[in-house]
């Protein structure tokens, strides 16, 4: 009897998925493998919703979510960008990978095509293929500082080209798309009659410009899927709570899938999150300190032989190192970086075949580890 289905045979881990595995290499492993920030939720979200639990939220959540959350981040919409966001356009899911399963199980036909750009969070292609979507790979390049090009979305568009997923600030590279790249994915996709999924989980990670929310420019507000997350602009990975504004017509169709997979999210998650909105002041010295440990590592990194990175770093906690010089691939270096570094890094090429001769690390371990990492790894002979 065959018990797995056709659709799962394929399958593999992801990177992340991988992380755990090699964690258990080395007692001394360093590990920048994994983007899951290094402080603790601030006290006063962690006590606020327990204060909440112990008052009786421990119940089933209205279906689209609570409704003190649903006006908060209506609220956070209107003081952050001087956008005007209904009730009925807010959903709340148990964070950024449940809320794009939703989107695109709520958008896609059999066979639409996905345009997803790359480098790119590395579940993206197959959250695509498990709605039953296709994932075209849209590459980025260091060279135009991973930017998406219009001639590039161009020669990839078909009949069946259904969407278009974004991420800005970028998870791996971390790069910030300009106000000029967002105006051409807005009049492309108004052009082409393409929904924009805008993966907005590091907004406030956004270093050398405020971020602009692609929901906002001209044309945008009835093609625009928003995924926003509490997990890294909050510190609140744990938590699993995020939320989709999309159109209500869409956000009805949202919630009756939803109503099959998780019914209602976590209510104390969501109390904590209300508390995080209401007072999101305290991201300030959490945001100084990843870009400081960012901009710090990036010097190290230029001063190494063999690898470099983009500077001034852009945003996110992330640097994707360029580390063609070595000659090898970006699977050989990260092998040769833990078995002889004992330090754990992703291959570029698992977050898109554009990511090959790249390795990301993550800097959400001390200032201090993460100067002994590159000291260990700037022995190895092929940094030497």
């Amino acid at each position: 009897m065959k018990i797995v289905s056709a659709r799962y045979k394929e399958l593999r881990a992801t990177a992340m998925g991988e992380v755990n595995d090699a964690l258990r290499t080395f007692p001394d492993i360093i590990n920048l493998g994994l983007g899951d920030p290094d402080f603790i939720t601030d006290d006063v979200i962690i006590n606020n919703a327990c204060l909440d639990a112990k008052a009786g939220h421990t119940r089933y959540t209205d279906y689209r979510g609570d409704p003190e959350l649903r006006k908060e981040i209506s609220g956070f919409y209107e003081n952050e960008y001087n956008l005007a966001i209904g009730d009925d356009e807010i959903f709340i899911t148990t964070g950024g990978c449940h809320a794009m399963y939703l989107a695109l199980e709520a958008i896609l036909n059999d066979g639409d095509e996905v345009l997803v750009q790359s480098p790119c969070f590395t579940p993206y292609p197959d959250q695509v293929r498990l709605a039953r979507g296709v994932p075209i790979e849209v590459p980025t390049y260091e060279e135009n500082r991973f930017q998406l090009r219009e001639d590039v979305l161009a020669g990839l568009i078909t009949e069946k080209t259904r969407a278009l997923i974004i991420n800005t600030p970028n998870n791996p590279t971390g790069s910030c798309f300009s106000l000029d790249t967002l105006q051409m994915i807005a009049r492309f996709a108004n052009d082409h009659d393409l929904i924009v999924i805008a993966d907005d989980i590091y907004t406030s990670y956004s270093y050398e410009n405020p971020f602009v929310p692609i929901i906002s420019l001209p044309g945008m507000r009835e093609r625009t899927i928003t995924i926003n997350s509490f997990s890294k602009n909050f510190i609140m990975t744990g938590w699993r709570i995020g939320n989709i504004v999309a159109p209500a017509e869409l956000v009805r169709v949202i919630q009756h899938i939803n109503e099959n997979v998780v019914f209602t999210v976590p209510s104390i998650s969501q109390r904590a999150a209300i508390h995080a909105l209401r007072n999101r002041q305290i991201q300030d010295s959490v945001l100084e300190t990843y870009k400081n440990r960012t901009s710090q590592l990036a010097k190290q990194i230029n001063s190494t032989p063999n690898m470099s990175v983009i500077t001034p770093h852009m945003g996110t906690f992330y640097l994707f190192i360029n580390i063609r010089k070595t000659g090898l691939s970006s699977n050989e270096v990260s092998k040769r970086i833990l078995n002889e570094a004992h330090v754990l890094v992703l291959p570029g090429v698992d977050f898109g075949k554009c990511g090959e001769g790249y390795i990301r690390v993550s800097c959400t371990v001390s200032q201090d580890n993460l100067t002994e990492a590159f000291e260990r790894i700037g022995y190895m002979d092929i940094f030497s």
